[in-house]
């Protein structure tokens, strides 16, 4: 939130605010393959401290530079890139680290918890930097220097083991890469399970702008948002209890439908609060789809292939996300939002179809279920 809201007061300028996000999330993106495969070779423990002394500086960087009045746009997008960066070594190897330190049986509170802990984060984030940049524009830096700098010390007395449990095979970068494409395109159930999530994730995201259009008002905008927030975070409070009750692949199935089946209901007249109370419920699936997928990579992927098998996903869901905008805004301003509404929601539906015939997903599930 602080990022846009400074360039903002610089520049005057919507379209250089967005550049600095832009610029952020095409250097994670662009990097993502090639830092899942130094995961995979480098020692993890010391990429998840050195990730985070590096968004220190960058972070306490900009807070100084604004403090002295010196803060420049290179200098912005110089932290941008460099923090984008940090981030796509930081994440696979945290999604590494999370198989080797939990049992397997656990794993699904882990990954409820983790989920949980970031829905919070992402509901109170936006809010806590206008409120603190609002107090001075170097605070929101500053404070999110000093956060970088516990996830450190948490690291630090994290007992994150340094390499792979079997070392890779001396290997360029590029086979490394290859060699984890062709192991997930032999894995049919992550396979349909991941092109279903990114499937979901972009008609879901691509959603939210028409919907908004529809409600109209600042007030019933924040309604929504709020209620897409707090249904995500009780979505995984719940998460882990929904894997008990229903395995892997069958959960996949049935959170799918009921998102898609909710979602058209938001078109009903009945009053400011209905279109929240929809999304509401709609959103308690979504965190159990990515418990459920993060829980199967975690089990099925190979020590060795961990950072790599997390980098190919990252870059394709953060491949998929910038088109979601772009869909929502497309079909509003050529059909309406309504139109618009119903016509994602039905593709949505498509997805569902396509998903339950689909016999990898339909015959995982008893394997799945015995293995949690």
């Amino acid at each position: 939130m602080a990022f846009p809201l400074v360039v903002l007061a610089m520049t005057a300028s919507p379209i250089q605010a967005g550049l600095v996000g832009a610029v952020a999330m095409a250097a994670e993106t662009i990097f993502g393959l090639p830092a899942g495969a130094l995961v995979d070779r480098w020692d993890r423990r010391r990429i998840l401290l050195g990730a985070d002394l590096v968004r220190v500086a960058t972070m306490a960087s900009l807070g100084l530079a604004l403090l002295a009045d010196s803060l420049t746009m290179p200098h912005l997008l110089a932290v941008a890139v460099v923090n984008g960066l940090a981030g796509s070594l930081f994440w696979p190897a945290h999604g590494a680290s999370v198989r080797a330190l939990v049992p397997s049986e656990q794993l699904p509170t882990a990954y409820a918890q983790e989920q949980a802990r970031q829905r919070a984060a992402g509901l109170a984030g936006p809010a806590l930097g206008g409120l603190l940049f609002s107090l001075g524009r170097a605070i929101p830096f500053l404070v999110d220097a000093v956060t970088y700098l516990v996830s450190f010390v948490c690291v630090v007395f994290a007992r994150v083991p340094r390499r792979p449990e079997t070392p890779a095979v001396r290997q360029s970068m590029r086979e490394g890469i290859g060699e984890a494409f062709r192991w997930l395109w032999g894995q049919h159930l992550l396979r349909a399970a991941g092109g279903l999530a990114i499937a979901v994730n972009l008609l879901v995201t691509a959603i939210k702008l028409p919907i908004i259009v529809m409600v109209g008002t600042p007030v019933d905008v924040g309604l929504v948002m709020a209620a897409l927030g707090a249904g995500g975070l009780a979505g995984s409070l719940i998460s882990a209890r929904l894997m008990r009750v229903l395995p892997i692949g069958r959960l996949l199935l049935v959170g799918t439908w009921f998102v898609a089946a909710a979602l058209p209901l938001v078109v009903l007249p009945l009053g400011s609060y209905w279109a929240p109370a929809v999304l509401f419920l709609a959103m308690l699936a979504a965190p159990a789809l990515n418990v459920a997928l993060g829980v199967e990579i975690a089990r099925a992927t190979p020590d060795h292939l961990q950072g790599r098998i997390h980098g190919v996903l990252m870059l394709a869901f953060s491949g998929a996300t910038p088109l979601a905008p772009l869909l929502g805004g497309l079909l509003t301003q050529y059909a309406g939002a309504v139109p618009a509404i119903l016509g994602l929601s039905a593709c949505l539906a498509l997805c569902c179809v396509a998903a339950t015939f689909s016999p990898t997903l339909r015959t995982a599930a008893p394997r799945l279920s015995q293995a949690s």
